[in-house]
């Protein structure tokens, strides 16, 4: 798979780096470890050096996301509309914190500086669906539509593979 990217670019050349990286993360959706071994070897630089540039910018992450990805909005608007019981609320009942995944990949968590639906403050989007003017006693409710999802979508997966 490494070698498709690597394809397009010259060997031991350092300044394409992060481009490497971006696409290496387009392939995956996240850096793992292997190809990091391998983008380092491929520019001729040490792994420390590669991780560094990795973990220096946030577009780049080190772990899978999950399936659905709740970004909450911690703009002005919605820190005034008290955004942060809510990221509060969806920590708990998940149980992770914001930029972490659950143990089954079905959620992650982020918080995003604004998502610019600063009219139905506070905000928080999953994977691309918009919850505005949302209360805590909301979140129980949106949250089981998605392991809902998330369980019909597995037991598809588990039939096709027995088919």
């Amino acid at each position: 798979m490494h070698d498709q990217i690597f394809k397009n670019y010259t060997v031991k050349d350092r300044s394409n780096l992060i481009a490497l990286l971006q696409d290496v993360q387009e392939i995956y959706g996240y850096l793992p470890e292997n190809a990091l071994l391998d983008v380092a070897s491929f520019v001729g630089m040490p792994l420390a050096s590669v991780y560094g540039v990795a973990t220096f910018y946030n577009q780049f992450r080190l772990t899978p996301l999950g399936k659905n990805v709740i970004r909450i909005c911690r703009g002005t608007a919605c820190h005034v509309k008290n955004s942060n019981n809510i990221l509060f609320a969806l920590e708990t009942e998940l149980g992770i914190n914001a930029g972490e995944t659950t143990r089954d990949k079905l959620f992650t968590i982020e918080t995003v500086a604004c998502i610019g639906a600063c009219s139905i403050a506070p905000v928080i989007s999953i994977n691309e669906e918009y919850y505005g003017r949302l209360a805590i006693k909301e979140i129980p409710k949106i949250l089981k539509k998605y392991r809902i999802e998330g369980k019909k979508l597995s037991e598809q997966e588990t039939q096709s593979v027995g088919a």
